[in-house]
Protein backbone atom coordinates (compact mmCIF):
# COMPACT_ATOMS: atom_id res chain seq x y z
CA UNK A 1 0.00 0.00 0.00
CA UNK A 2 1.35 3.40 -0.93
CA UNK A 3 -0.48 6.69 -1.30
CA UNK A 4 1.11 9.96 -2.36
CA UNK A 5 -0.76 13.25 -1.99
CA UNK A 6 0.87 16.28 -3.56
CA UNK A 7 0.42 19.52 -1.63
CA UNK A 8 0.52 22.67 -3.77
CA UNK A 9 1.35 26.24 -2.88
CA UNK A 10 0.67 28.98 -5.45
CA UNK A 11 -0.40 26.23 -7.86
CA UNK A 12 3.01 24.57 -7.65
CA UNK A 13 3.91 21.33 -5.91
CA UNK A 14 5.36 22.19 -2.51
CA UNK A 15 5.81 18.75 -0.96
CA UNK A 16 4.46 15.21 -0.79
CA UNK A 17 2.42 13.52 1.88
CA UNK A 18 3.30 9.82 1.73
CA UNK A 19 1.12 7.21 3.43
CA UNK A 20 2.93 3.89 3.73
CA UNK A 21 2.49 0.67 5.65
CA UNK A 22 6.01 0.77 7.09
CA UNK A 23 9.04 2.97 7.76
CA UNK A 24 11.08 0.61 5.60
CA UNK A 25 10.04 2.48 2.43
CA UNK A 26 11.16 5.87 3.72
CA UNK A 27 14.34 6.15 1.65
CA UNK A 28 12.49 6.17 -1.66
CA UNK A 29 10.25 9.01 -0.52
CA UNK A 30 13.16 10.99 0.88
CA UNK A 31 15.18 10.75 -2.31
CA UNK A 32 12.28 12.22 -4.30
CA UNK A 33 12.90 15.52 -2.50
CA UNK A 34 15.82 15.85 -4.88
CA UNK A 35 18.17 17.74 -2.56
CA UNK A 36 21.52 16.83 -1.02
CA UNK A 37 21.90 17.57 2.67
CA UNK A 38 25.25 17.51 4.44
CA UNK A 39 23.98 16.90 7.97
CA UNK A 40 20.71 15.66 9.41
CA UNK A 41 19.42 16.32 12.92
CA UNK A 42 16.58 14.13 14.15
CA UNK A 43 14.53 15.87 16.82
CA UNK A 44 12.37 13.64 18.98
CA UNK A 45 11.06 13.31 22.52
CA UNK A 46 11.96 10.90 25.28
CA UNK A 47 8.85 8.79 24.66
CA UNK A 48 9.35 8.22 20.94
CA UNK A 49 13.13 7.87 21.22
CA UNK A 50 13.01 4.30 22.52
CA UNK A 51 10.78 3.09 19.69
CA UNK A 52 12.05 4.69 16.49
CA UNK A 53 15.18 6.82 16.87
CA UNK A 54 17.68 4.02 16.20
CA UNK A 55 15.72 2.85 13.17
CA UNK A 56 15.52 6.31 11.59
CA UNK A 57 19.18 7.04 12.34
CA UNK A 58 20.19 3.83 10.58
CA UNK A 59 18.07 4.67 7.53
CA UNK A 60 19.73 8.08 7.21
CA UNK A 61 23.27 6.91 7.92
CA UNK A 62 23.37 3.54 6.15
CA UNK A 63 20.77 3.78 3.38
CA UNK A 64 21.07 7.50 2.63
CA UNK A 65 24.72 8.04 3.62
CA UNK A 66 24.08 11.11 5.79
CA UNK A 67 25.93 12.34 8.86
CA UNK A 68 23.28 12.06 11.55
CA UNK A 69 22.80 13.86 14.85
CA UNK A 70 19.89 13.68 17.25
CA UNK A 71 18.36 15.91 19.88
CA UNK A 72 15.98 14.47 22.48
CA UNK A 73 13.78 16.60 24.74
CA UNK A 74 11.45 15.58 27.55
CA UNK A 75 8.07 14.28 26.44
CA UNK A 76 4.98 16.40 27.02
CA UNK A 77 3.21 19.63 26.13
CA UNK A 78 4.93 21.30 29.09
CA UNK A 79 8.22 21.23 27.13
CA UNK A 80 6.76 22.83 24.00
CA UNK A 81 8.28 26.19 24.80
CA UNK A 82 11.04 28.65 23.95
CA UNK A 83 13.44 27.03 26.42
CA UNK A 84 13.39 23.83 24.35
CA UNK A 85 13.77 25.87 21.16
CA UNK A 86 16.78 27.65 22.63
CA UNK A 87 18.40 24.34 23.55
CA UNK A 88 17.89 23.09 19.98
CA UNK A 89 19.40 26.28 18.54
CA UNK A 90 22.47 25.79 20.74
CA UNK A 91 22.79 22.15 19.69
CA UNK A 92 22.64 23.12 16.01
CA UNK A 93 25.18 25.91 16.45
CA UNK A 94 27.54 23.67 18.41
CA UNK A 95 27.38 21.09 15.60
CA UNK A 96 27.87 23.65 12.81
CA UNK A 97 24.48 23.23 11.12
CA UNK A 98 24.03 25.44 8.08
CA UNK A 99 21.26 26.20 5.59
CA UNK A 100 22.40 23.17 3.61
CA UNK A 101 21.37 20.84 6.42
CA UNK A 102 18.07 19.23 7.43
CA UNK A 103 15.92 18.83 10.53
CA UNK A 104 13.69 15.79 10.98
CA UNK A 105 10.63 15.89 13.25
CA UNK A 106 10.18 12.36 14.59
CA UNK A 107 7.19 12.24 16.89
CA UNK A 108 3.77 13.64 17.61
CA UNK A 109 2.32 17.10 17.28
CA UNK A 110 4.54 18.67 19.94
CA UNK A 111 7.71 17.46 18.21
CA UNK A 112 6.44 18.53 14.79
CA UNK A 113 5.54 22.01 15.99
CA UNK A 114 8.85 22.55 17.79
CA UNK A 115 10.95 21.22 14.93
CA UNK A 116 9.05 23.22 12.33
CA UNK A 117 9.45 26.41 14.33
CA UNK A 118 13.18 25.80 14.77
CA UNK A 119 13.51 25.13 11.04
CA UNK A 120 11.61 28.32 10.19
CA UNK A 121 13.76 30.51 12.41
CA UNK A 122 17.25 28.97 12.59
CA UNK A 123 19.47 30.92 10.16
CA UNK A 124 16.19 32.45 8.86
CA UNK A 125 15.08 29.06 7.58
CA UNK A 126 16.43 25.58 6.86
CA UNK A 127 14.64 22.55 5.44
CA UNK A 128 12.76 20.08 7.60
CA UNK A 129 10.60 17.00 7.14
CA UNK A 130 7.88 15.40 9.24
CA UNK A 131 7.72 11.75 10.33
CA UNK A 132 4.60 11.84 12.53
CA UNK A 133 4.27 8.96 14.97
CA UNK A 134 0.85 9.72 16.48
CA UNK A 135 -2.56 9.55 14.82
CA UNK A 136 -3.25 13.18 15.71
CA UNK A 137 -0.02 14.35 14.08
CA UNK A 138 -0.61 12.22 10.99
CA UNK A 139 -4.11 13.51 10.30
CA UNK A 140 -3.60 17.13 11.29
CA UNK A 141 -0.58 18.88 12.73
CA UNK A 142 2.13 17.49 10.42
CA UNK A 143 0.48 18.98 7.32
CA UNK A 144 0.01 22.61 6.41
CA UNK A 145 3.09 24.35 7.72
CA UNK A 146 1.69 25.70 10.98
CA UNK A 147 4.56 25.63 13.46
CA UNK A 148 4.85 27.09 16.93
CA UNK A 149 5.39 26.78 20.64
CA UNK A 150 3.48 27.75 23.74
CA UNK A 151 4.28 30.94 25.63
CA UNK A 152 3.43 31.33 29.33
CA UNK A 153 1.02 28.39 28.91
CA UNK A 154 -0.81 30.11 26.03
CA UNK A 155 -1.18 27.58 23.24
CA UNK A 156 0.91 28.17 20.08
CA UNK A 157 1.33 31.89 20.77
CA UNK A 158 4.74 32.05 19.06
CA UNK A 159 5.01 30.49 15.62
CA UNK A 160 5.36 30.73 11.87
CA UNK A 161 3.92 29.29 8.68
CA UNK A 162 6.70 27.15 7.22
CA UNK A 163 6.19 24.19 4.91
CA UNK A 164 8.02 20.87 5.30
CA UNK A 165 9.77 19.18 2.40
CA UNK A 166 8.08 15.84 3.08
CA UNK A 167 5.47 14.32 5.38
CA UNK A 168 5.87 10.56 5.77
CA UNK A 169 3.01 8.75 7.53
CA UNK A 170 3.79 5.15 8.42
CA UNK A 171 0.83 3.10 9.56
CA UNK A 172 2.89 0.65 11.59
CA UNK A 173 3.97 3.32 14.10
CA UNK A 174 0.37 3.64 15.27
CA UNK A 175 0.66 0.19 16.85
CA UNK A 176 2.94 1.53 19.59
CA UNK A 177 0.55 4.28 20.68
CA UNK A 178 -1.12 3.70 24.01
CA UNK A 179 -4.90 3.54 23.87
CA UNK A 180 -5.46 6.99 25.31
CA UNK A 181 -3.15 8.64 22.75
CA UNK A 182 -4.76 6.74 19.91
CA UNK A 183 -8.31 7.69 20.94
CA UNK A 184 -7.27 11.31 21.44
CA UNK A 185 -6.15 11.39 17.80
CA UNK A 186 -9.65 10.39 16.77
CA UNK A 187 -10.86 13.76 18.05
CA UNK A 188 -9.14 15.45 15.10
CA UNK A 189 -10.35 12.74 12.70
CA UNK A 190 -14.01 13.10 13.68
CA UNK A 191 -13.69 16.87 13.34
CA UNK A 192 -13.39 16.49 9.58
CA UNK A 193 -16.67 14.61 9.45
CA UNK A 194 -18.57 17.21 11.47
CA UNK A 195 -17.19 20.17 9.49
CA UNK A 196 -16.85 18.88 5.95
CA UNK A 197 -18.07 15.40 5.19
CA UNK A 198 -21.07 13.59 6.64
CA UNK A 199 -20.29 10.50 4.52
CA UNK A 200 -16.90 10.27 6.21
CA UNK A 201 -18.62 10.66 9.58
CA UNK A 202 -20.95 7.80 8.65
CA UNK A 203 -17.96 5.67 7.70
CA UNK A 204 -16.38 6.34 11.08
CA UNK A 205 -19.50 5.43 13.04
CA UNK A 206 -20.19 2.35 10.91
CA UNK A 207 -16.64 1.08 11.43
CA UNK A 208 -16.17 2.14 15.03
CA UNK A 209 -15.14 -1.29 16.35
CA UNK A 210 -12.63 -1.87 13.56
CA UNK A 211 -11.12 1.56 14.08
CA UNK A 212 -10.83 1.12 17.84
CA UNK A 213 -9.19 -2.26 17.20
CA UNK A 214 -6.76 -0.48 14.82
CA UNK A 215 -7.75 -2.43 11.74
CA UNK A 216 -5.02 -1.60 9.22
CA UNK A 217 -7.35 -1.06 6.28
CA UNK A 218 -9.60 1.27 8.27
CA UNK A 219 -6.65 3.25 9.59
CA UNK A 220 -5.31 3.78 6.08
CA UNK A 221 -8.72 5.03 4.95
CA UNK A 222 -9.20 7.48 7.82
CA UNK A 223 -5.67 8.88 7.55
CA UNK A 224 -5.99 9.31 3.77
CA UNK A 225 -9.46 10.88 3.95
CA UNK A 226 -8.47 13.23 6.78
CA UNK A 227 -5.37 14.33 4.88
CA UNK A 228 -7.34 14.91 1.69
CA UNK A 229 -9.56 17.34 3.60
CA UNK A 230 -6.58 18.99 5.28
CA UNK A 231 -4.72 19.32 1.97
CA UNK A 232 -7.70 20.90 0.20
CA UNK A 233 -8.16 23.53 2.89
CA UNK A 234 -4.43 24.27 3.21
CA UNK A 235 -4.01 24.71 -0.53
CA UNK A 236 -6.92 27.16 -0.66
CA UNK A 237 -5.82 29.10 2.42
CA UNK A 238 -2.17 28.43 3.35
CA UNK A 239 -1.91 31.28 5.89
CA UNK A 240 -5.30 30.89 7.59
CA UNK A 241 -6.91 34.05 6.25
CA UNK A 242 -10.29 32.45 5.55
CA UNK A 243 -11.49 28.85 5.12
CA UNK A 244 -8.59 27.27 7.00
CA UNK A 245 -10.07 28.57 10.23
CA UNK A 246 -12.69 25.83 9.87
CA UNK A 247 -10.03 23.35 10.96
CA UNK A 248 -10.21 24.99 14.38
CA UNK A 249 -13.63 23.50 15.11
CA UNK A 250 -13.54 22.60 18.79
CA UNK A 251 -10.22 24.33 19.37
CA UNK A 252 -11.22 27.67 20.90
CA UNK A 253 -12.82 26.38 24.08
CA UNK A 254 -10.67 23.25 23.74
CA UNK A 255 -7.48 25.31 24.04
CA UNK A 256 -8.91 27.15 27.06
CA UNK A 257 -9.63 23.84 28.78
CA UNK A 258 -6.20 22.53 27.85
CA UNK A 259 -4.49 25.52 29.45
CA UNK A 260 -6.69 25.68 32.54
CA UNK A 261 -6.15 21.97 33.22
CA UNK A 262 -2.38 22.57 32.99
CA UNK A 263 -2.12 20.22 30.00
CA UNK A 264 -3.24 17.23 32.07
CA UNK A 265 -5.64 16.40 29.24
CA UNK A 266 -4.37 15.47 25.78
CA UNK A 267 -4.93 17.88 22.92
CA UNK A 268 -7.36 15.61 21.10
CA UNK A 269 -9.35 15.13 24.30
CA UNK A 270 -9.65 18.90 24.69
CA UNK A 271 -10.70 19.23 21.05
CA UNK A 272 -13.51 16.74 21.70
CA UNK A 273 -14.66 18.76 24.72
CA UNK A 274 -14.45 21.90 22.59
CA UNK A 275 -16.52 20.25 19.85
CA UNK A 276 -19.19 19.47 22.43
CA UNK A 277 -19.21 23.12 23.53
CA UNK A 278 -19.28 24.52 19.99
CA UNK A 279 -22.11 22.16 19.08
CA UNK A 280 -24.04 23.39 22.12
CA UNK A 281 -23.72 26.99 20.85
CA UNK A 282 -24.82 25.82 17.39
CA UNK A 283 -27.91 24.25 18.94
CA UNK A 284 -28.72 27.31 21.05
CA UNK A 285 -28.52 29.47 17.92
CA UNK A 286 -31.01 27.11 16.21
CA UNK A 287 -28.43 26.07 13.63
CA UNK A 288 -28.66 22.39 14.53
CA UNK A 289 -31.41 20.51 16.31
CA UNK A 290 -31.33 18.96 19.77
CA UNK A 291 -31.18 15.56 18.05
CA UNK A 292 -28.13 16.72 16.07
CA UNK A 293 -26.45 17.96 19.23
CA UNK A 294 -27.12 14.68 21.00
CA UNK A 295 -25.72 12.84 17.98
CA UNK A 296 -22.48 14.83 18.24
CA UNK A 297 -22.16 13.99 21.92
CA UNK A 298 -23.02 10.32 21.52
CA UNK A 299 -20.61 9.90 18.60
CA UNK A 300 -17.69 11.38 20.52
CA UNK A 301 -18.47 9.28 23.57
CA UNK A 302 -18.85 6.11 21.51
CA UNK A 303 -15.19 6.47 20.52
CA UNK A 304 -14.16 6.97 24.14
CA UNK A 305 -13.63 10.72 23.83
CA UNK A 306 -14.58 13.06 26.68
CA UNK A 307 -17.37 15.63 26.27
CA UNK A 308 -17.11 17.23 29.70
CA UNK A 309 -14.52 18.34 32.23
CA UNK A 310 -14.45 18.95 35.96
CA UNK A 311 -12.66 21.33 38.30
CA UNK A 312 -13.18 24.50 36.25
CA UNK A 313 -15.50 27.52 36.41
CA UNK A 314 -17.49 28.89 33.44
CA UNK A 315 -16.11 32.38 33.94
CA UNK A 316 -12.48 31.29 33.77
CA UNK A 317 -13.12 29.31 30.59
CA UNK A 318 -14.81 32.34 29.00
CA UNK A 319 -11.97 34.65 30.04
CA UNK A 320 -9.29 32.27 28.78
CA UNK A 321 -10.87 31.96 25.34
CA UNK A 322 -10.03 35.64 24.81
CA UNK A 323 -6.33 34.92 25.11
CA UNK A 324 -6.62 32.44 22.25
CA UNK A 325 -4.67 33.27 19.11
CA UNK A 326 -7.85 32.99 17.02
CA UNK A 327 -9.25 36.22 18.44
CA UNK A 328 -9.77 39.20 16.11
CA UNK A 329 -9.94 42.91 16.86
CA UNK A 330 -13.66 42.69 17.54
CA UNK A 331 -13.95 39.26 19.11
CA UNK A 332 -13.22 35.60 18.42
CA UNK A 333 -13.49 33.57 15.25
CA UNK A 334 -15.65 30.71 16.42
CA UNK A 335 -16.41 27.66 14.32
CA UNK A 336 -20.02 26.51 14.50
CA UNK A 337 -22.13 23.99 12.60
CA UNK A 338 -24.78 24.94 10.06
CA UNK A 339 -25.63 21.26 10.06
CA UNK A 340 -23.84 17.98 10.63
CA UNK A 341 -21.17 17.91 7.93
CA UNK A 342 -21.02 21.68 7.39
CA UNK A 343 -19.09 24.12 9.55
CA UNK A 344 -18.81 27.87 9.20
CA UNK A 345 -16.86 30.77 10.70
CA UNK A 346 -19.02 32.74 13.14
CA UNK A 347 -18.19 36.24 14.38
CA UNK A 348 -21.30 36.75 16.50
CA UNK A 349 -20.50 34.44 19.42
CA UNK A 350 -20.90 36.47 22.61
CA UNK A 351 -19.48 36.12 26.10
CA UNK A 352 -22.89 34.86 27.16
CA UNK A 353 -22.80 32.17 24.44
CA UNK A 354 -19.34 31.04 25.52
CA UNK A 355 -20.27 31.09 29.20
CA UNK A 356 -23.39 28.99 28.53
CA UNK A 357 -21.35 26.55 26.45
CA UNK A 358 -18.77 26.33 29.24
CA UNK A 359 -21.55 25.42 31.68
CA UNK A 360 -22.71 22.67 29.30
CA UNK A 361 -19.34 20.89 29.46
CA UNK A 362 -18.75 21.13 33.20
CA UNK A 363 -19.51 18.31 35.63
Amino acid sequence: MSTILDVKCDNKKAYEIVIESSLSFFSDSFERIGKTYSNVCIITDSGVEKYYLDNIEKIFSKELNKKVFHFVFEQGEGFKNLDTVQNIYKFLVDNNFTRDDLLVALGGGVTGDITGFCAATYLRGIDFIQIPTSLLAQVDSSVGGKTGVDFLSYKNMVGAFYMPKLVYCSMDVLNTLDNRQFIAGLGEVIKYGYCFDIEFLNFLTNNREKILNRDQECLEIIVKKSLEHKRRVVEEDPNEKSIRALLNFGHTIGHAVEKLKNFELLHGECVAIGIAAASYISMKKDLISLDDYNYVISTLESFGLPTSVNGLEPGEITKTTYSDKKRTGSGIKFILLNKIGSGYIATDVSDIDINDAAKSILV
